[in-house]
């Protein structure tokens, strides 16, 4: 095997890990936060500055506690949405996530129609 060879399979081989990395972080976010959180405890713990550095990067940003951070993956961040105005009213107007007002109606009976044989 040629060494031009070997460096494209290695090339290859770093994209299709990158790339399955970075689908499986999107599909599975907690599992992932807590085996980054889990690495990152075992590196800090090490005696090693590039251990210690490392750790603090692979450290998953919910870790942190942090709201500044913008993750949106707890729902505390930002405004809070404005509760409906009465409990006992039949109809109730709030805002709409896209700035218009709208309207919460109680479902109505389903009514059946006979059939005609």
């Amino acid at each position: 095997m040629s060494a031009g060879l070997l460096v494209q399979y290695v090339a290859v081989g770093l994209a299709v890990a990158a790339s399955a990395l970075v689908a499986f972080r999107k599909l599975a976010p907690r599992l992932t936060s807590r085996w980054l959180a889990a690495a990152s405890i075992r590196l800090a713990r090490r005696d090693s500055r590039f251990a210690r550095a490392l750790a603090r990067r692979l450290q998953p940003k919910q870790a942190t506690g942090n709201c500044a951070d913008g993750c949106d993956t707890c729902g505390a961040c930002g405004p809070k949405k404005p509760v409906g105005a009465t409990p006992g009213a039949s109809a109730s107007r709030g805002a709409g996530p896209s700035g218009q007002a709208r309207m919460a109606v109680e479902p109505m009976p389903l009514h059946f129609r006979p059939r005609s044989h």
